[in-house]
């Protein structure tokens, strides 16, 4: 049995990073990016004010102003602010030559001698001004390569001018359930059968994770067939899933296909519990995981193993987010050989609650869950009030 710190050292080795492609900025949500973005501009590029008001001179804000112009954003200022002089100006538009603040509109009375001049109602005054480059430089990197795209950083790579972001291309995923007991979501289940949760689950994990799943259906337990299907999967895809049939049963016929389609295998057997059936081969650039057919010990496995494999070909450099929490009560356990996952919720005052959980065949319980905490090798008993990380979904 591999642990699962070598699993990740095995999965890492050597691991080819996908290639790259330019994309449309309104594309580029959720992708991994490929490239550092540097700023080709100060940010503002310009003295700038930062609300509606009167442009003037900090020296003659307790006298009466002469307004000499009026400034909206996104036109030069013609005038030079001078003595006792100011000018009306909108939120973002160019600072006049002169002034060195803004009186804010409210705290200004207007016209007050029927000439066009203002007078200031307090007796000081804020600058008011968003000063060039005070939040961005010319050449400063606003993000680094291997980035997960969010909502905030496309705005920093419109910002920056990244109009066509270098990206990695997404991994294609084939997956393909086995098994003579697994029905479609779409069927009543007979006698002995069940429905198939772990094909849907895992595509909506490769979406999520910003990969091209493709989904092959479900094969039954004939060799033939198996085999057919993965080569077919295989030359499709980047990355392969099978759910089913790889513990060491009479019907468990994965492991040896995949030996004969040409994957080696590099690891069969994880310590990680659910999950300890977990396979991992390679053919060239293609990749293979054979996945328990247990529910929980596939979501397992394709959040602790499977995420760490498409995050290497993407170059993503941080993809677990992790909240420490206490635990709002004690988790015991009997087997401690592996390391054990269970799924929590985390409460409203912020502590770690863990959801009802039968054993791997209760994935409904994660859909009350927020993550998953870790039990050492060797833990029976985690006492409430202890720190825990919260690996979150």
């Amino acid at each position: 049995m591999t642990s699962l710190e070598s699993a990740f050292d095995i999965i890492r080795h050597d691991c080819e990073v996908l290639d790259t492609e330019r994309i449309e900025l309104t594309e580029s949500l959720n992708r991994v990016l490929r490239e550092d973005v540097i700023s080709d501009i100060d940010m503002p590029p310009f003295d700038k004010s930062a609300v509606d008001g009167y442009a003037c001179r900090k020296e003659d804000i307790r006298s009466l102003l002469t307004v000499v112009e009026t400034i909206p954003a996104g036109v030069q200022p013609q005038r030079t602010i001078g003595n006792n002089q100011c000018s009306k100006i909108m939120t973002g538009a160019v600072m006049p030559e002169g002034a060195d603040c803004v009186l804010l509109r409210e705290e200004v009375e207007v016209e007050v001698d029927g000439h066009g001049k203002i007078r200031f109602k307090r007796e000081t005054t804020a600058v008011n001004i968003c000063f060039k480059g005070e939040d961005v430089v010319v050449g400063q990197k606003l993000l680094s390569t291997g980035a997960r795209i969010t909502s905030s950083q496309v705005a920093a790579m419109a910002l920056a001018g990244y109009a066509s972001p270098l990206v990695s291309r997404k991994p294609n995923v084939g997956i393909i359930a086995t098994g003579d007991e697994i029905v479609e979501p779409s069927i009543r289940p007979g006698q002995s059968q069940i429905r198939n949760s772990n094909s849907y689950q895992l595509f909506a994990h490769c979406q999520q994770f910003g990969c091209n799943p493709k989904y092959y259906g479900i094969v039954k337990d004939v060799n033939e067939s198996i085999e057919a299907m993965i080569q077919k999967a295989r030359d499709e895809n980047d990355v392969l899933l099978l759910t089913g049939g790889v513990s060491a049963g009479e019907l468990d016929l994965v492991p040896a296909l995949l030996g004969k389609i040409g994957f080696q295998i590099l690891f069969q057997g994880v310590g990680i519990q659910p999950g300890r059936p977990a396979i991992f081969g390679r053919a060239g650039r293609k990749y293979v995981f054979g996945i328990p057919g247990s529910p929980v010990a596939s979501f397992i496995v394709f959040e602790v193993l499977i995420k760490e494999l498409l995050a290497a070909m993407m170059g993503l450099t941080r993809f677990v987010s992790i909240a420490r929490c206490a635990l709002a009560c004690d988790v015991k356990r009997q087997k401690t050989n592996r390391i054990g996952w269970r799924p929590v919720s985390i409460t409203p005052d912020g502590n770690a609650h863990p959801v009802e959980y039968h054993g791997t065949a209760h994935i409904s319980s994660y859909a009350l869950a927020d993550g998953v905490i870790s039990i050492p090798v060797g833990v029976t008993e985690m006492k409430e009030g202890s720190m825990v990380d919260v690996r979150l979904f």
